[in-house]
């Protein structure tokens, strides 16, 4: 099915500064996207495709160019085993722009990441809206369980009630940055960590298949 569309690039991004550091399901959220991205990129390689890698935070702090072959996968291990926490706030302007230099060529890129709300959110939104006038861009952010429990439970008490209110405060906020970058053209996945790497492969297939890159 994807013998013709062989040899398109994708780049797996990845978000490595402080809210990326928090977890969900005891495990970091960024841990949660080194595994997506490594076997999205298992399967980006396996139809053909050049696989590339960056990291940031305040900054790029990795860059590998795509590539496909044998060692190609190897090579994405060791890049994203890498990988550090840092205590630091995501610098989307710097980081955004400086990948897109690197890019020569229309790729599809892959962007792990996470926000808080519209107002925080707001430089990352423009920076991922530029970014996708040039490229394919899909937006991959982790949900956590338990803000929807809580948003969800039974107001027994005055402090389960104001935990509700707090919850679907973020709740909507979440679908109104969410909402603008689907305006904007760019393919978004929110999703919980059980659900979270195979929303991400039926995301890369159907865009493979619609060849949309």
């Amino acid at each position: 099915e994807f013998r013709a569309e062989r040899n398109h690039q994708v780049v797996i991004a990845i978000d490595s500064g402080q809210l990326m550091a928090e977890p969900l399901a005891t495990i970091p959220r960024v841990d949660h996207a080194i595994n997506a991205g490594l076997l999205l990129s298992w399967f980006c390689l396996r139809t053909g495709d050049r696989v590339g890698f960056a990291s940031f935070d305040e900054r790029l702090r990795s860059w590998a160019d795509p590539v496909s072959g044998n060692l190609a996968f190897p090579r994405l291990q060791r890049l994203s085993s890498d990988i550090d926490y840092h205590a630091v706030e995501t610098n989307f302007t710097l980081a955004l722009t400086e990948m897109s230099s690197r890019l020569r060529r229309r790729s599809l890129v892959v962007l792990f990441t996470e926000f808080l709300d519209t107002v925080t959110a707001e430089l990352m939104i423009e920076n991922v809206t530029r970014l996708a006038k040039r490229h394919l861009v899909i937006f991959v952010a982790l949900r956590d369980p338990v803000v929807e429990e809580r948003g969800l439970a039974a107001p027994i008490s005055l402090q389960a009630m104001q935990e509700a209110v707090v919850a679907n405060d973020f709740a909507k906020e979440r679908v109104l940055v969410l909402e603008r970058l689907r305006q904007a053209g760019v393919h978004c996945i929110d999703a919980t960590p059980e659900n979270f790497s195979m929303a991400l492969i039926n995301r890369y297939l159907d865009v493979k298949r619609r060849e949309l890159f």
